[in-house]
């Protein structure tokens, strides 16, 4: 380690929470008396001890046996045994000597683990149990067997796999401990340099550490603090952690040299595989015979736990086993096999993968073979593959500037194949100054999916100024991208800006239109920006794309060789980014069925074409398109695959925008707390990121949820700043279709002044789009605000929109407030037919929140309405009427009765009489009595806030 780095001491243990939970149950169960055996499995360096550690220190000050194998207990007789009996703090009935001298120590180790047990709960740990002598493995095995659970002795064992030894705990309950995941070995390396780790070098040594926290750490002590920021390049391989491969290289001492020849072949094959497809049995067969070789000497390594094969592929155990096998090997004789295998790739199909093994070959730069590469990186290979072969032609490269060129076009390519770490691994090996366009240009790229989307305009920008003189493509996709990055800012200017300085498209009329349609809407001139997006979206007409609005940057960076993603034609309708800028255009219109459509055209071209990093965005814009359509069931089916999709893919900008869109959803058919779920992860990125359209649908759907369970004045105080003018407005594009939601809780919350303003902007924008929806949703809204000599007309008017709009969902919120609104004027009976039709249409759209507050207004309009399924029976409540039941419902939620008053519009003077006749046939003389007696925990809770103007909450 040098110097100038201080490595800090990990303080927890990460990515092991279950591990914990096991052990931690099994020191509480032997608290309580019950014993029990565990075997901790795991190759080294996974943090076996580390475990055993967390349990000594969680079993406190009880009796303990705890020993740690040493290499001169491996020659001794029972001196395994001898070092556990040693280890204890407190006396034995038995000397250790006279265990060993008795001739049955197996037996005599039982009746002493037994007999302590009996005393007092007894906690014994053997680590690297495997690496006692044989005697101790046998004698340890036999007591541990035989122990039953009253016997109050819980054994911990820890066992390393495929060692010599293991196979004397075979059978026993075990624990095999895989290596950490990315977030948790990210959360490691973060510890381990207090945070000062550059993002690159983190996602590079996290891919070294292999999820392994031995070596994480080791890696980490051998780099100074200028390699940890970024500043300085990482020893190529990275050092660190030669002790640990020792013990994974320690079964191939045992091998034949032709079997180590073999797994070198092997290790070296898999260099142009992907990572995890191990080697070709087939390309060792070639190597290894042009060697004097065959495949029968492979069974050795097999049987040590070294290989295993299946399907025609041969595959380590372990990624470190092969990282050994590679690194023991003096380099002449890592090339001399390079070499033969490349000589055994002799197919036409086999050129990429000859070429690899060339440059893997090869003893410093090769301008020549890396033009071969360089010129193999094209299509129709997969992205992957071009990355790998730019890769390596970058590292061949003696032209520093051409170097930086070449690992900045790989980065760009494992961003398309969806390894944004390797992107980012990639772009911290360019060190030109002043770096290429290309290099902003993937910056830019990896930070509008995953980072502060107002770094990535600029990022994007400087990529676009630096690119324009020689790359247009590339200056045009680094443009959409930067008004991308400004639209989910919310920043109308600024994207604005981005499309203005997108060149005019005489080669492309569909993205001229859009350019010049988008311009035209942000700039104030929605009529003409109306004529050239619809030109847009006609343009792909059934193939247009989809989505919340985003721009297909990523798609258009497929274009900077006039190609698209790995089929080598030029752009076409089936285009995925042509197709997403139509279902934007789709959008931006209105015209939410054709924006469905795209979207699901526009999915299919990109999977079936790529590429891989537009996956998430794809699935985003139609489940965007499919939620405004009202289609919510399958909104949350594409959403969750999107949101996979971009956890796999790291994208957690797409991962926001998904999250608020499945909180919608949720605001529907689900229950609030998944709806605040949702919402609180979108929220977590999407404040840190600047994505302030992803906030604003996360809080339309919380603000949608609290109205949909009798919250109204919450849900107008959560939706007010959303949609009136002031510094904490939503999102220009989101925030229209949030303002029916405010409109009817601000009315229901007594706040009907404030929406007024509101709905005339409404008003505005319902005679700009095409939704069919939004002329409905005004007449609604003006029902709610209008005089009651109007109201009956305007709700009358709002249903005659929803007839030729059709959309199950919206049409029972008008009829729901239209019955609710009858039943207030006492025309009981008028209301039953649109509260019914409300209930009908609830159900069909799975919108349960919404579907208890119907039940509610019609059994208070006199209607006897069953529960749904699993609903609480009503007890007591049975004896009241409708209203009393309301009345008695708000009483035992802990409401006052002027709350109950503003709840069920009433006057406090008729709530006042409705309770004495509800306590007088209750027989209760309290509301605590009444409380008590109902048990608002057992009461059905849609029922609870349904019929009553829908609820102003108890905590006002």
């Amino acid at each position: 380690m040098t110097p100038s780095t201080t490595v800090h001491r990990p303080q927890r243990l990460y990515g092991r929470s279950g591990e914990l939970a096991v052990l931690d149950a099994m020191v509480n169960r032997l608290a309580a008396g019950t014993g029990g055996t565990l075997v901790l499995t795991a190759p080294p360096g996974l943090g076996r001890s580390a475990l055993v550690r967390h349990t000594l220190d969680r079993h406190g000050g009880g009796p303990v046996l705890h020993t740690t194998a040493a290499p001169a207990e491996r020659l001794l007789p029972y001196s395994g045994v001898h070092a556990l009996l040693c280890s204890a703090r407190f006396p034995l009935p038995v000397p250790p000597a006279d265990v060993l001298r008795s001739g049955i120590a197996p037996v005599v180790l039982f009746d002493l683990l037994a007999g302590l047990g009996a005393r007092r709960p007894l906690l014994v740990c053997v680590d690297d149990a495997h690496a006692w002598d044989p005697d101790s493995r046998t004698a340890l095995a036999f007591a541990v067997r035989r122990l039953a659970a009253g016997a109050r002795v819980a054994v911990l064992l820890t066992v390393a796999d495929h060692r010599d030894g293991a196979e004397a705990f075979a059978g026993l309950p075990a624990l095999r401990l895989a290596p950490l995941d990315a977030a948790a070995s990210a959360g490691l390396l973060d510890r381990l340099t207090g945070s000062l780790i550059d993002a690159a070098v983190r996602e590079e040594l996290r891919h070294e550490g292999v999820g392994n926290p031995r070596l994480l750490t080791a890696l980490v002590a051998r780099l100074t603090d200028s390699q940890l920021t970024g500043r300085h390049p990482l020893p190529r391989p990275p050092t660190g952690g030669e002790d640990l491969l020792d013990a994974y290289a320690a079964p191939l001492a045992a091998l034949s040299d032709d079997t180590r020849t073999l797994l070198l072949l092997a290790a070296a094959a898999e260099e142009h595989e992907p990572e995890g497809a191990g080697a070709d049995a087939v390309l060792l067969l070639r190597a290894g015979r042009a060697a004097g070789i065959d495949l029968g000497p492979l069974a050795p390594a097999e049987a040590a736990g070294v290989v295993r094969s299946g399907a025609g592929r041969v595959h380590f155990t372990h990624p470190l086993v092969r990282r050994a096998v590679l690194r023991r090997s003096p380099p002449a004789r890592r090339r001399a096999v390079h070499r033969l295998l490349a000589a055994a790739l002799d197919a036409p199909h086999e050129s990429l993968p000859r070429l690899i093994q060339r440059a893997c070959a090869a003893d410093g730069c090769d301008p020549a073979l890396a033009g071969e590469l360089a010129a193999a990186a094209v299509p129709p290979r997969p992205h992957a593959d071009r990355a790998a072969a730019l890769t390596r032609a970058a590292g061949l490269s003696a032209d520093e500037s051409l170097r930086a060129a070449r690992f900045a076009a790989a980065a760009e390519l494992a961003w398309l194949a969806g390894e944004p770490g390797r992107a980012r691994v990639l772009l911290a090996r360019v060190r030109a100054v002043p770096a290429p366009g290309r290099a902003h240009y993937v910056r830019g790229l990896l930070a509008l999916r995953d980072g502060p989307v107002a770094d990535a305009r600029e990022a994007l920008l400087t990529a676009a100024s630096l690119l324009a003189p020689y790359d247009e493509s590339r200056t045009v996709s680094a443009l959409l991208g930067a008004a991308e990055a400004a639209w989910a800012m919310g920043d109308a200017p600024a994207c604005l800006d981005a499309m203005r300085r997108i060149p005019v498209s005489r080669s492309d009329p569909a993205l001229e239109r859009y350019r010049a349609g988008i311009c035209a809407v942000l700039d104030g001139r929605p009529e003409t920006g109306r004529a050239l997006l619809r030109g847009c979206a006609e343009h792909a007409g059934a193939d247009t794309g989809s989505g919340s609005p985003g721009f297909g940057s990523a798609g258009e960076a497929l274009r900077s060789a006039g190609i698209s993603a790995r089929t080598g034609t030029r752009p076409g309708p089936g285009d995925p980014a042509r197709l997403l800028r139509a279902g934007i255009a789709a959008l931006v219109l209105g015209e939410v069925d054709t924006a469905c459509r795209a979207g699901a055209r526009a999915l299919a071209a990109v999977r079936a074409r790529g590429p891989d990093a537009l996956l998430p965005q794809a699935l985003e814009h139609l489940a965007y398109g499919e939620l405004r359509a009202g289609r919510h069931a399958s909104a949350r089916a594409h959403a969750r695959e999107g949101l996979a999709a971009a956890g796999r893919l790291g994208q957690r900008n797409a991962a926001a925008h998904l999250h608020a869109i499945l909180a919608l959803a949720a605001s529907v058919e689900g229950d609030a707390r998944t709806c605040a779920e949702h919402a609180d992860a979108a929220l977590a990125d999407a404040g840190p990121h600047g994505l302030t359209q992803a906030a604003t649908l996360a809080g339309w759907a919380v603000g949608r949820a609290e109205l949909a369970d009798g919250r109204s004045a919450q849900a107008a105080a959560r939706l007010a700043p959303l949609v009136r003018p002031g510094p904490r407005r939503g999102h220009f594009a989101a925030l229209m279709p949030a303002v029916p939601c405010f409109v009817e809780a601000a009315v229901l919350a007594g706040r009907g002044a404030e929406a007024y303003a509101v709905v005339e902007e409404f008003a505005a924008w319902t005679a700009r789009t095409a939704d069919p929806q939004t002329p409905a949703q005004l007449a609604r809204c003006r029902a709610l605000l209008a005089p009651p000599a109007e109201v009956a007309a305007r709700y009358e008017e709002a249903l005659a929109h929803h007839e030729r709009a059709g959309g199950d969902f919206e049409r029972a919120r008008t009829q729901l407030l239209y019955g609710h609104w009858l039943r207030r004027r006492r025309r009981t009976r008028e209301a039953r037919g649109p509260l019914r039709d409300a209930l009908v249409g609830f159900e069909r759209s799975g919108a349960r929140l919404w579907s208890g507050r119907v039940r509610g207004e019609l059994r208070a309009a006199g209607e006897a309405v069953p529960g749904e399924r699993g609903a609480a029976s009503p007890g007591p409540l049975v004896l009241l009427t409708p209203q009393q039941q309301r009345i008695a419902r708000c009483v035992a939620e802990g409401a006052t009765n002027r709350e109950v008053a503003l709840r069920l519009s009433l006057s406090t003077r008729t709530v006042d009489h409705h309770l004495r006749n509800v306590f007088a046939t209750l027989g209760v003389r309290s509301r605590t009595e009444l409380a008590r007696l109902l048990d608002p925990r057992l009461l059905d809770r849609e029922d609870r806030g349904a019929g009553d103007r829908y609820g102003l909450s108890r905590d006002l």
